[in-house]
């Protein structure tokens, strides 16, 4: 039986709509995890020494003290990168197969991930070479035993958070308020830490503590799926009572007025868009990372139009990139109507005008830190609708990937929505900006800085009606490719 979910998982991956297009993405993917596994590895082996040489004569007491961020940024890594859910469950159901075994398959899957596989490459080198250093043989075991389990707690977590709303905010709520409070010197979590992961060295028994957390994790993970392995039940989609908005007042915009109305209501109406919009208003304070010298890295002349860019585009970077995603579920019935491309991409670009000028306005009390500062937003905001409004139109026809409007999750975004294509194009919308700011600050000072990114912007803007003919053409030519992709599931 496991070798034939094995089978269909192949089938699955090499048959995907995106298997070929990324394959360059995917080799490079390959490199990157052998580098992270042999960083990982040297960490493993010369951390102990390193601290030892630079920090503190006892690396190991120190190794413990942020072992807990260690874990939680295992923990936000695995969320935004590992693939969840876990198995394609749909299909399974007509077949005449026991769901424990799928359901079991499918938790076992993420068990051999990668992103369980290398923290082995650090934990194992820096156990051994503790026992070199004259450790005892059973502490260290009782230590390396709790921190792998640790890691699987992590694993089944975060399986919870991709498929429980409820969970992904307690998470999020407890890790922003842990940074908080040891930002501003309130409560140092590592006091309390640094004595449990001790612990497990000290008292090796210990360690059955995490191993049996990890065993009741996976059983609650199981016991979840297991309870929702139903087309009816938990697979089944969530039908709400819809409601009357006529919206006249957006009439105004001539054709591009229905478009306009669906995507509003698609926004009120979703778990998915709200949480864009949530992500939208947080980017706003992103620039407080480097308008108020928090970081001492980012308080360079250059790092204020990064910031800029971000605070004002946070809707046109999480929204637009995933246009046309936001209409897979019914894209082939969209395209089967007698519309014009170019009116349902403006309407794509009306929304996000619109929201970079409403977040512009709203992150007008950066003021408060000096004209430079929001002076970076406003010449942001007019190069990201003059310019990266264009952008992310342009790339969002080479992402092929299906959103579940239904779910809160991966507000962020989702790796499969990058390959090389759309990472090249990263290029001109954070970096070619900075560039532009970089030649006037040194030939003039940073008004002509200011002044040049602007005037992209608005050379941007004149030329909008030329681009959008350009990048009507690209959405006609992935049109077939991007209709087969949403018809897939896997």
């Amino acid at each position: 039986m496991i070798k034939r979910f094995i089978s269909l998982e192949w089938k699955g991956f090499t048959r995907s709509a995106s298997f070929k297009m990324n394959m360059a993405l995917k080799i490079l993917m390959l490199i990157g995890a052998f580098f992270m596994l042999l960083y990982a590895l040297g960490l493993g082996v010369g951390a102990y020494y390193i601290i030892e040489e630079l920090v503190d004569p006892d690396p190991f007491k120190i190794i413990n003290k942020f072992l807990i961020f260690y874990f939680i940024g295992d923990l936000v890594f695995r969320y935004f990168l590992q693939k969840m859910p876990i198995v394609n469950i749909k299909p399974l159901l007509y077949l005449p197969l026991k769901k424990d075994q799928v359901v079991r398959f499918g938790i076992n899957k993420t068990m051999v991930s990668f992103f369980n596989i290398w923290h082995a490459f650090f934990f194992i080198p820096f156990s051994i070479v503790l026992l070199v250093e004259g450790h005892d043989f059973i502490n260290v075991l009782g230590w390396h035993l709790a921190m792998l389990a640790l890691v699987y707690c992590n694993n089944f977590i975060n399986i919870f958070i991709n498929n429980k709303d409820f969970a992904f905010y307690a998470v999020l709520g407890g890790i922003v308020a842990l940074m908080a409070l040891m930002y501003y010197e309130v409560f140092d979590i590592t006091q309390y830490t640094a004595p449990v992961f001790s612990a497990f060295y000290k008292y090796p028994y210990l360690a059955i503590i995490p191993l049996v957390l990890a065993v009741v994790l996976y059983k609650m993970a199981f016991s979840y799926f297991r309870k929702n392995f139903y087309l009816d039940a938990g697979l089944a989609k969530k039908i709400d009572v819809a409601e009357t908005d006529n919206m006249t007042w957006l009439d105004r915009f001539g054709s591009v007025a229905t478009f306009l109305k669906n995507d509003i209501k698609l926004i009120k109406r979703n778990k998915r868009s709200k949480m864009t919009v949530f992500m939208s208003f947080v980017f706003l304070f992103y620039g407080l990372l480097f308008f108020t010298g928090a970081i001492e890295t980012y308080e360079g002349p250059f790092w204020r139009v990064f910031a800029g860019i971000f605070v004002s585009g946070g809707f046109l970077f999480s929204f637009g990139q995933f246009v046309p995603s936001w209409d897979s579920a019914y894209y082939p019935l969209l395209m089967s109507q007698n519309i014009r491309y170019k009116e349902y991409l403006e309407s794509k670009w009306y929304l996000m005008v619109i929201a970079t000028i409403f977040s512009t306005i709203l992150a007008s009390f950066y003021l408060f830190f000096g004209w430079q500062a929001y002076a970076a937003i406003v010449v942001g905001a007019i190069y990201n609708i003059g310019v990266n409004s264009h952008i992310v139109l342009w790339g969002g026809a080479y992402i092929k990937t299906p959103i579940d409007l239904t779910s809160g999750k991966k507000a962020f975004g989702d790796k499969k929505a990058f390959n090389v294509k759309t990472l090249l194009l990263t290029i001109p919308k954070l970096l070619l900006p900075m560039v532009i700011y970089a030649v006037g600050h040194f030939l003039q000072g940073e008004i002509l800085g200011f002044a040049l990114v602007a005037i992209f912007g608005l050379a941007g803007l004149l030329f909008k009606n030329k681009v959008f003919s350009i990048i009507e053409k690209i959405y006609k030519v992935e049109k077939y490719k991007t209709l087969v992709a949403y018809k897939q599931t896997n």
